[in-house]
């Protein structure tokens, strides 16, 4: 069956959140993940756990917690009041704050198992150079963990798409707002119209599929560029 109009719109909304989602956790995780990749401090473990923490809890606890948080009675809602905001539960751009959050290790890991793999080495020899530390982060240490960057930037971007518990309990289900794909099948299955909801799925499993497939793929020929440099 052909997709129908509210599924385009689903779709559509679907990949403008994982872009806007993935381009801002992109940005924010890299001094995260910088700072973990090279900190000796004891507040290592607890920040870890802290961004990790996502992968095990139930996205509705998430969602949950970040509407009482978000909301008009919440701390954050109440601020962004009083500076003639409105708030950002059941809004678009609460579900990209949502997905942030729910994204976040997907994105910070790689970029720092980059970022650690680099080594000192690279980084003291650019010293001895006389580079200064930022010219030694943006043309060393960027270019070397490009290859977490990318895994990165696939899974953050697939893991948004794939959203539903917590965009759910913050977005609702807002037509052309905060309806994404998962929300978009979850309503077909309701209203018992499977074929539509079996068209919607079968589109999410072939993407899947192909983002996965082309991530490891690219991350095969990262290796084997790698070992054929380190060999030369």
């Amino acid at each position: 069956m052909f997709l129908s109009s509210a599924d385009l719109d689903a779709i559509v909304l679907t990949l403008k959140l994982a872009s806007v989602v993935t381009v801002l956790l992109i940005l924010i995780s890299t001094p995260i993940a910088w700072w973990l990749a090279r900190t000796q401090s004891w507040l290592k473990g607890p920040v870890n756990a802290i961004v990790a923490m996502p992968l095990v809890l139930p996205p509705t606890v998430l969602g949950f917690y970040l509407l009482i948080f978000l909301g008009p009675q919440g701390a954050m809602g109440q601020a962004l009041s009083k500076l003639g905001i409105d708030p950002l539960p059941f809004s678009f751009n609460g579900l990209v704050v949502a997905s942030m959050l729910y994204s976040l290790p997907f994105v910070v890991q790689p970029i720092q198992n980059a970022f650690a793999a680099i080594g000192k080495l690279p980084l003291e020899a650019a010293a001895t150079l006389r580079s200064s530390p930022w010219d030694r982060f943006l043309h060393v240490a960027l270019p070397l963990a490009k290859p977490g960057y990318v895994s990165a930037a696939v899974l953050g971007f697939a893991h948004t798409v794939g959203e539903f518990g917590v965009v759910l309990m913050i977005g609702g289900n807002i037509p052309n707002e905060t309806r994404v794909i998962s929300v978009q099948i979850y309503d077909h299955v309701e209203a018992l119209d499977y074929s539509q909801a079996h068209t919607l799925s079968l589109l999410m499993i072939a993407f899947a599929f192909v983002v996965l497939a082309c991530l490891y793929s690219v991350q095969k020929r990262q290796k084997n560029s790698a070992a054929a440099s380190s060999f030369l």
